[in-house]
Formats: C-alpha cells, sequence, structure tokens
C-alpha cells in the first residue's frame, strides 16, 4: 500500500494526459507515493494512449460516465492509501509540491484536508478562478477564495503566504485522508460536477475536522477543461449544485431562509443574463436548475438526516454586497 495516491479522473482528455502527464509522473517520483488514472467512459482515444504510453501507471476504466463526483468515488474505492489527492489532468504540478501538503498533514492530525496555492497557468503571475489561495463561503451560500471574488482575479504579489484555515479545498487540487473521505460519506453522486468538492469539505468541517490551504506547495491549472465559462450545462449545475448544498448542510431555520432568499437573487441573476448578456441560454439553464433542485428535495431531506450536524462557522456577511454595494474585490479588503 501507497502512502499517497495522486488520482486523475480523466473525460475524454487525451490532450491533457498528453501534455500533462509527463509533469505529474516526474514530480511524483517517491517510493511513498503512485499516481493513478481513472478514465470516466471517455469515447476518444484516452484509454489507448495511456495503455501504450504510460502502462506503468495503474488504471482504472470505469463503464459510464458518472461525473467528477461518481467517478471519483468508484475510482477511491478500487485504490487503497492513507491520503488521497484528487487532481485534475489540466494541473501542472511544480517541485516540492507534494512534501509541504503531506508533512502538514502528518503534523496536524485535526486537518482532514488540504490544497496547495492554485494559480492560473494561462495567466501564471494570477491565482486561478477554482481554489486560488483557499475556499470560502458566505452566509448565503456563495463561493469565494482568498485571491479571488466572483471574477475578479488577484495578481500573486506575495501577499498570501500564510497556511490559513479555509471553508474549502479545491477538487483542481485536493488532499484528503481516506480514512475521512469514506467516513463523512464520499463525494455526492447526485451533483454530478461543480461544487461537490465544497459539499465534502463542509462535511469534513462538521465532523469536526479542518480545511486549509498550504502556501508552500503551488499549482498551475488551465481551467475550464471540461466545461468552459459560459456553458449552459455548467451554469444548470452551479445554480443547482448550490441549493443542494445549502440545503443538505444549514441548520434548518437558516437554510429556509437562506433558500427563499437565494431564489430571488437567482432569479436577478436570470435577469441580469437576459438583458445585459443577452443569454437566455443561461436564463433557460437556471430555471432547469430550480426544477431539478425541487424534484431532488425529498432525497435531499434523507441527506440532511444523515450528516452529524455541528456548528460551522462560515463568513457570515454577504460577499454579493460586500463585492457589488461596497466594491470590495480583493480579500483584503473583507
Amino acid at each position: 500500500m501507497k502512502k499517497v495516491s495522486v488520482v486523475i479522473l480523466n473525460y475524454n482528455g487525451r490532450k491533457w494526459l498528453e501534455k500533462f502527464l509527463p509533469n505529474v509522473t516526474q514530480h511524483c517520483q517517491y517510493d511513498w507515493c503512485e499516481v493513478v488514472v481513472a478514465d470516466n467512459a471517455s469515447t476518444d482515444d484516452s484509454v489507448d494512449f495511456l495503455l501504450k504510453n504510460y502502462s506503468h501507471l495503474k488504471l482504472i476504466v470505469l463503464q459510464s460516465n458518472t461525473g467528477y463526483a461518481g467517478g471519483y468515488n468508484q475510482s477511491l474505492a478500487q485504490i487503497d492509501s492513507e491520503y488521497f489527492i484528487l487532481l485534475n489532468s489540466d494541473v501542472e504540478l511544480t517541485d516540492n509540491w507534494l512534501p509541504p501538503l503531506i508533512d502538514f498533514m502528518d503534523t496536524h492530525k485535526e486537518v482532514g484536508a488540504v490544497q496547495p496555492i492554485i494559480k492560473s497557468y494561462l495567466q501564471p503571475d494570477e491565482f486561478e478562478y477554482a481554489g486560488a489561495a483557499g475556499g470560502f463561503i458566505d452566509f448565503l451560500g456563495y463561493p469565494f477564495c482568498r485571491g479571488r471574488i466572483f471574477e475578479t482575479l488577484e495578481k500573486d504579489n506575495g501577499q498570501y503566504t500564510k497556511n490559513i484555515e479555509c471553508h474549502w479545498a479545491s477538487g483542481a487540487c485536493l488532499v484528503i485522508r481516506k480514512e475521512i473521505f469514506n467516513k463523512v460519506g464520499k463525494l455526492d453522486d447526485d451533483f454530478f460536477a461543480h461544487m461537490e468538492e465544497i459539499d465534502l469539505c463542509w462535511r469534513v468541517r462538521m465532523y469536526g475536522y479542518k480545511v486549509y490551504c498550504i502556501t508552500s506547495s503551488t499549482v498551475y491549472h488551465v481551467g475550464g477543461g471540461t466545461l468552459p465559462q459560459g456553458n449552459p450545462r455548467k451554469t444548470f449545475l452551479n445554480f443547482r449544485n448550490n441549493l443542494s448544498m445549502i440545503f443538505k448542510n444549514e441548520s434548518l431555520f437558516i437554510m429556509i431562509l437562506v433558500i427563499i432568499a437565494r431564489l430571488f437573487l437567482d432569479g436577478l441573476a436570470g435577469i441580469y443574463s437576459l438583458i445585459v448578456k443577452k443569454n437566455i441560454q443561461d436564463v433557460v439553464a437556471i430555471i432547469k436548475a430550480h426544477w431539478s433542485f425541487f424534484l431532488l428535495i425529498p432525497s435531499l431531506i434523507r441527506k440532511r438526516n444523515s450528516v452529524i450536524r455541528a456548528s460551522v462557522v462560515i463568513y457570515r456577511s454577504s460577499i454579493v454586497f460586500n463585492y457589488f454595494i461596497q466594491q470590495k474585490k480583493y480579500f483584503k479588503d473583507l
């Protein structure tokens, strides 16, 4: 059994494997680490490429595409390691990226999950949208990051050098203890993709563990490799899964108030997309997301009952108000 398994979930990503897998194997050459590629029923030639060029790596071939959540759940069930690292296929690693993450978790048993600093592969001096220097969430369920609030991405000027406890770690490069991953209920299959790591980390914290960003480790992420920004499918998943996450994890009274507020705010977002962006597809996606959420409520009620509920401190203010009304565009201003 290896101490660490770096697991890349691939779906029709032969070009990303060809580009980034040499870098991954180069930076995972430790006796206690293995690289695993799990193919999520790709229809391109990803599997043939892996068999021909990376036969020495462990390959898991899944029979159907069940998304990021289902794909990782099925794959990780076949892996026996102390630590799982969920790594996107479009991530470039750097020298000594791994030891700081594992050393921190080895010496901080109260920590259940961590992420490195995540910067943009395309704009290397900027933080990347999905994770940046640690993920947070406001009381209305809107996620943001140290280094990224909505569409404002900060340049990395060395302003975030302190390890920080955060609400969530990015699924682009998420390190989690196997024991805790299984204990808290794994990823939620119903999410399919998007926000499943935020939901997972929320449960990690409700079980009494902490989530951290470790600033002595850095990776570079392309982002949008499967569903780029502006894709209606991504809009649907983000809106539906955000409501589902709030319903599952918030205390009952706050959950009811927040869901009502979010339905109103989502409506405003739809109007903005229609009038300003002239994007009718996003409007349709938001409407579909709400209907899908309502249909999921019976299963969400069961999931609420299965969660060990504990007080989890999140950002008890509105990042929407801070950003759009108070014009606080940077994390340091909050």
